[in-house]
C-alpha cells in the first residue's frame, strides 16, 4: 500500500468512525471510546486477511457500539477473517458464524452457531395475552418462567412440549403471540459454564 493509498484509507476510517479531528491528537489525550476507534483503525488500515478482536465493544456506548459492529460486518464481507473475544453473547450471535466457548481454558462447545442452538434441545416459548398463564409452572417440560407484564417466558425441555402448552393455551382463547424459539447462546454459555462463572 503506498502513503497515499494508506492516507486515503486513513481517512476513510476516520470519517466512517467520526474521529477526524482526532487525527493529529496524542491517543492519551482521548476518551476511552476514541482511543478505542483509533486502536480498531490502526489494525485494519492495511486491510489484513486476519483481525483478532478481543473485547472490542468494551466502554463504547450504543451508537459506537453500532459504528463498531457495521464496520466488522463490512470487513468480513470483504474478505477479511475475524476471530471475535467476548462475553456478551448478544454480540456472538449477530456477528459471529462458528463459536468456541471455553471454560477455565478448556472447550465445552463449539461449532457452527446455528447448529449449536438446534442441538442444544431446549426451547423458549413466548407467550403475550391477557389470560393469566402462571400455570404453566407445574406443566410437563417447563424449566422455568419469566412473567413481565403481558408477557410470559417459558423454557422447555424440548420443542415437543410446544404444541401441548400452545394447545393448553389457547383454551383460554385470544392471544396476541406465542412463539417458539431457539436457546439464545446466553443461555447455552450459563447451562455449559454455570452460573458462578466470573
Amino acid at each position: 500500500m503506498s502513503k497515499k493509498e494508506a492516507n486515503e484509507a486513513l481517512d476513510y476510517w476516520l470519517d466512517r468512525f467520526k474521529v477526524t479531528e482526532n487525527k493529529v491528537k496524542k491517543i492519551e489525550k482521548l476518551s476511552k471510546g476514541n482511543q478505542q476507534k483509533i486502536q480498531l483503525i490502526a489494525s485494519i488500515i492495511h486491510n489484513p486477511e486476519l483481525i483478532i478482536l478481543d473485547e472490542p465493544f468494551s466502554g463504547l456506548d450504543p451508537i459506537n457500539v453500532e459504528l463498531l459492529k457495521n464496520a466488522v460486518k463490512d470487513l468480513n464481507r470483504n474478505g477479511s477473517t475475524i476471530i471475535f473475544s467476548s462475553h456478551r453473547m448478544e454480540h456472538v450471535e449477530e456477528l459471529c458464524e462458528e463459536l468456541c466457548i471455553l471454560d477455565r481454558g478448556k472447550q465445552v462447545v463449539s461449532g457452527n452457531i446455528d447448529q449449536i442452538k438446534k442441538d442444544f434441545g431446549q426451547k423458549e416459548i413466548i407467550i403475550e395475552g391477557d389470560h393469566d398463564v402462571s400455570f404453566l409452572k407445574d406443566f410437563p417440560g417447563v424449566l422455568d418462567i419469566k412473567q413481565v407484564r403481558k408477557k410470559t417466558t417459558l423454557k422447555i425441555e424440548e420443542e415437543k412440549y410446544a404444541e401441548e402448552i400452545y394447545n393448553k393455551v389457547t383454551e383460554l382463547g385470544f392471544f396476541k403471540r406465542f412463539q417458539v424459539n431457539e436457546p439464545s447462546l446466553t443461555d447455552i454459555f450459563i447451562s455449559k459454564v454455570g452460573r458462578d462463572y466470573e
